[in-house]
């Protein structure tokens, strides 16, 4: 194949074999490559589409290595879609509530709810997934308030995943910013229908048709009065104007789209919160899609399972059923789930322990036969550059707060520093995280935990350090600036000036005196000077002394003639025709990109 250069396309995930075939090599010669650069990989193990780029470029062969079209890995989890029986009902629409951080989300469902949500939120940013409900006109309507910080993006998703309906709110004074557009292409990935609250109206710098203008022309979001299709409502979290009309709306997008659930059916849905509570065990917010979900029931979520104990609304009380797009609350599981996991009820516990039992086993064997990727080749390629680790645990509220903060600290690395998570979970700081950091000098990162006084004690006195964050990005700060610290720092060299030797006057053991013209810049005392002979630099050495017409100078500049004093070094030896480049040489820290 080498003969041209062809155009490759594979897709994703490739077995070695398959590419080997695409590539017209013996799949021994692919293998062995893998292997050269620390892979031990199989004929039938799978690669990523990047690890075949860099081996193909490792090989030398001239081919070009495009990705398959109409790729999925990257986009949005999308919603299932179940065939629906003749017996489906009505059921309630699901509204996520998105934007940018700040432009008044949860400030938004203050007011629609008549709470103070806001208020509970660390730095007044939704670190969570929360869902709530509200009725209007007689039908309930279930709202989810999703994070609007950079780093909660998998939350963001999962929450367009669960939904009919997004509002997406954009602040009248401040228009379209990035998690706007992250919004935007999450709902459409969704099929979610939108609906725009453009919120804050009641500022002097609102400008409504600013945003509606943005949106239209640059996102495709066609306002209605302007002949789209995009239904926009100007609101005021602040003061309350057209909150009714919102809601107004976001039933009539939802009765345009025959909401539908079974309701006759084992009950199932999505793992949307879950941590640890001293007393109550797993305690677990979930979303019901379908069915009844109600006390006593048999549930598995992932590997965890349990028997249902407790069930209560959005707003802790006890309630005997929840039903399809109804959020619950429920304790007795035995372990907690993961956030994003889709939950079912069985008949028995039986039933449940053997399926967490299978989906255990399942995950063990996925974990054996680890896909190559192209993280793990370059780690072994680049060997040759030393790699700093840093090893942390994590604690967090919440499964999908770990899972941001985990994801989160895993963009902080590069080529030059890694952050190894030795351990991680759901809950308070306790002695066996302060024991496992202590024996594996890690730095032990809380989010939204307490830390109790024996465990700060015990903290203390093995030299660990904890630190507690309620606000991720300055979690993420405190990461950024560890990993900044233990960088090499650069060695910055500024080039002074160039002077041409015409004179040895006497040499000693520590000192050359000598003089020259300043060809150009300017030269001074105190600086480092490289000897340049026939175009090759022999040595490097310090000048201590700088003199013009026998005075001390603290500069002499182009065109001029001087003195010097030159540092000797080893056998240095400066002949006449010589040139001497000054220079100065630091070392300034470096930051993360």
């Amino acid at each position: 194949m080498a003969e041209a250069e062809k155009v490759l396309i594979i897709p994703d995930m490739i077995t070695v074999g398959e590419l080997a075939d695409k590539l017209q090599l013996p799949v021994t010669k692919l293998v062995g490559e893998l292997f050269k650069n620390g892979i031990m990989a199989t004929v039938n193990q799978r690669i990523d589409f990047e690890t075949a780029q860099i081996i193909v470029e490792e090989l030398g062969l001239e081919v070009d290595v495009q990705k398959k079209a109409n790729s999925d890995s990257e986009a949005p989890a999308k919603r299932e879609v179940r065939v629906l029986s003749d017996k489906a009902q009505g059921r309630p629409p699901i509204v996520a509530v998105m934007g940018h951080v700040d432009h008044g989300k949860t400030s938004l469902l203050d007011a629609l709810l008549d709470t103070k949500v806001a208020s509970g939120e660390a730095g007044g940013i939704t670190q969570h997934i929360s869902a709530y409900q509200t009725e209007r006109k007689g039908r309930m309507i279930t709202l989810l308030d999703t994070p609007g910080h950079e780093a909660f993006s998998a939350l963001r998703q999962h929450g367009a995943a669960l939904t009919d309906v997004v509002i997406i709110v954009v602040a009248a004074d401040d228009g379209v910013k990035p998690q706007t557009i992250e919004a935007i292409r999450f709902a459409n990935a969704a099929n979610a229908k939108i609906v725009v609250a453009i919120n804050k109206v009641d500022k002097e710098a609102a400008d409504v048709n600013r945003v509606k203008a943005q949106l239209a022309s640059e996102h495709n979001l066609n306002p209605e009065e302007w002949g789209g299709d995009v239904i926009m409502v100007d609101v005021s979290a602040k003061t309350g104007h057209n909150l009714d009309k919102l809601l107004d709306m976001v039933l009539l997008v939802a009765d345009l789209e025959e909401l539908r659930a079974e309701v006759a059916v084992p009950s199932e849905g999505l793992v949307i919160e879950s941590h640890m509570e001293q007393g109550r065990g797993a305690v677990v917010s979930l979303l019901v899609e379908h069915g009844l979900l109600k006390p006593g029931a048999f549930i598995i979520a992932g590997t965890a399972y349990g028997k249902v104990r407790t069930l209560q609304d959005y707003a802790g009380r006890p309630i005997k059923e929840a039903g399809p797009s109804t959020p619950a609350t429920v304790t007795g599981f035995k372990e907690v789930p993961q956030f994003g996991d889709r939950f079912i009820v069985v008949k028995s516990e039986k039933e449940a322990r053997a399926m967490s039992a299978e989906h255990k086993t399942s995950l063990e064997r996925e974990a054996a036969t680890t896909n190559v990727t192209s993280t793990d080749l370059l780690a072994m390629i680049s060997k040759k550059h030393e790699t700093k680790q840093v090893n942390v645990i994590v604690k967090a509220d919440v499964q999908g707060s770990l899972t941001s903060v985990i994801d989160s600290l895993r963009l902080l690395e590069n080529e030059e520093l890694s952050i190894r998570v030795i351990g991680s979970g759901v809950g308070n700081v306790n002695e066996n995280d302060v024991r496992t950091a202590a024996s594996s000098e890690a730095i032990i990162y809380g989010f939204n935990v307490q830390l109790p006084p024996a465990v700060k004690h015990l903290a203390t006195r093995e030299k660990v350090s904890v630190r507690n964050f309620r606000i991720i990005y300055e979690l993420l700060d405190d990461a950024r600036k560890t990993l900044e610290d233990m960088l090499s720092p650069e060695v910055v060299e500024t080039e002074l000036g160039t002077l041409v030797i015409r004179g040895v006057f006497r040499t000693t053991k520590e000192e050359i005196i000598c003089g020259g013209e300043v060809l150009k810049g300017k030269v001074q005392p105190n600086t480092l000077v490289r000897v340049v002979r026939n175009k090759e630099r022999i040595s490097e050495t310090e000048v201590t002394r700088v003199q013009r017409q026998q005075q001390e100078a603290k500069e002499v500049f182009e065109g001029e003639m001087c003195g010097l004093t030159v540092r000797a070094q080893g056998k240095l030896a400066i002949e006449e025709g010589d040139r001497l480049e000054f220079f100065t040489r630091e070392l300034v820290k470096r930051t993360l990109s």
